[in-house]
């Protein structure tokens, strides 16, 4: 696989491309479905939720946490994650706008 110069891309196209990166599994939406529909931290049984071993969850849940899509906290000897509501609204703003410029324009392609 090549290089993806991301040097060559502005921040908010980079950070834009991490964002969605991270989203596009089905295992990791599934974690923030759970998230969301739990309305507060989640300790440890997001394991129970999926069809996934232990491992690959924890995987999962790194690569969110790595993109800033959850915080993970350390409560005694148990990591709690929840959402990070941040990059909800950067994502909102940026579909937001991303909508607003395809309803502008005049002609239908294809």
């Amino acid at each position: 696989m090549g290089l993806t110069k991301s040097e060559n891309f502005t921040e908010a196209q980079n950070k834009t491309a991490t964002l969605l990166k991270a989203l596009g599994h089905p295992a990791r939406i599934a974690i923030i479905e759970h998230l969301l529909k739990a309305k507060s931290c989640v300790c440890g049984d997001i394991v129970n939720e999926l069809p996934l071993a232990q491992a690959t969850v924890s995987q999962h849940l790194k690569e969110l946490k790595n993109a800033g899509i959850i915080k993970g906290t350390v409560e005694g000897n148990a990591l709690c994650y929840c959402l990070d509501n941040e990059a909800f609204k950067y994502l909102d703003g940026y579909f937001s706008a991303l909508l607003a410029g395809v309803s502008k324009q005049e002609t239908t392609c294809c």
